[in-house]
């Protein structure tokens, strides 16, 4: 069996364009963008996919069975939403929308057309995530009690002047789009408790000084650090920075700590190739798990949902997960605006 897939949006579209087009079981018939340069760069790579600078023309013409969102923030839920309701399963791009009430919108569009919907949190499939995922649930580190979570950029925020540093168009900074990764990794690894409280701080001093000096909009932070309290008495440790003190072009860790040990995912020089390792209370002293092998069986994102829309089966990476992670978003940042501890029940 094969399906119909079209990409709305060839930025970080692009990504899910290779993967599709690697995939057996794929028919990519569809592009869309408003950039008419990028859609001709990238039919020369697709030559059966029919182009579109509309997606409400791409979605009524192209007969699709699923597509890809891979739009400014601030589009995921309208597009998505057409999208579920034009008949197609989606797979959006992170974060799932600019807060919790658009994203209740996508999900609700999602139960009520019986389509499924599936964020795209592609750092857990990886070899590395899965073994920390893995060694986690087998229960090796006793009981849980605090988890640290961090991605902190020397110096990069994302095309300065552009919608990434402007909050109605993104929803925030390197909270919002590098946090979001980290922060579903160990909420993934945990269980996806739910988060009871948040309190949070702030900051753009690198970001505003780099945008004076360059004349480019920016209202977003450049940092942020935030505790958030899980309902099972978990402490939560989140950092995250696109312009900060770290001595690594990026600094990734997730780390989760529990009574009988750890479990700790990593980047391991100062970019994207990962490693996780377990730590262990043995005779008195710790010891490290390190994997000779990790798991085989890993498809990408893509992949996955691919094979959820094929076979029927509920996206791993949920539009519920989506919601919990932006119910705790909005918190962070109403926390950090008000110098206070915010409960998610406010969120409702």
């Amino acid at each position: 069996m094969t399906i119909r897939v079209g990409v709305v949006g060839l930025g970080m579209g692009r990504y899910h364009m290779e993967r599709y087009q690697a995939n057996e079981q794929v028919e990519l018939v569809a592009l869309c963008d408003l950039d008419q340069k990028l859609l001709d760069r990238f039919k020369g790579t697709c030559p059966k996919a029919s182009t579109y600078t509309d997606y409400q023309e791409m979605f009524a013409a192209a007969n699709l069975d699923a597509v890809s969102i891979a739009l400014p923030n601030v589009l995921h839920a309208e597009v998505t939403i057409a999208a579920l309701r034009a008949g197609m399963h989606v797979l959006c791009e992170k974060p799932m929308a600019v807060n919790a009430q658009q994203a209740k919108q996508m999900l609700l569009a999602s139960q009520e057309t019986g389509k499924k919907l599936m964020i795209h949190f592609n750092y857990r499939f990886s070899p590395s995530a899965q073994f920390f995922k893995r060694y986690v649930d087998e229960g090796n580190l006793g009981q849980i009690y605090y988890a640290k979570t961090q991605w902190l950029r020397a110096r990069g925020i994302p095309k300065l002047g552009g919608w990434f540093g402007i909050k109605a168009m993104s929803g925030g900074g390197p909270m919002i789009d590098l946090g979001v990764h980290r922060l579903d990794l160990a909420l993934w690894a945990m269980g996806y408790p739910k988060a009871v409280a948040v309190s949070a701080s702030g900051f753009n001093l690198l970001g505003a000084r780099l945008a004076k000096a360059s004349q480019a909009r920016y209202d977003v932070e450049d940092m942020l650090t935030a505790l958030v309290r899980l309902e099972n008495g978990i402490t939560l440790n989140l950092e995250v920075s696109w312009a900060g003190g770290t001595d690594k072009r990026e600094d990734m860790l997730t780390a989760i700590y529990g009574t009988d040990g750890a479990a700790i995912q990593r980047n391991t020089g100062e970019g994207y190739e990962f490693e996780a390792f377990g730590l262990r209370d043995v005779a008195g002293s710790l010891v490290k798990v390190t994997p000779h092998i990790y798991p085989h069986q890993c498809p990408s994102a893509v992949d996955h949902f691919v094979n959820c829309v094929i076979n029927d089966l509920a996206p791993e990476a949920s539009a519920e997960n989506g919601l919990e992670l932006m119910r705790i978003i909005d918190a962070i940042y109403l926390s950090a605006a008000e110098g206070r501890e915010v409960r998610l029940d406010e969120q409702q």
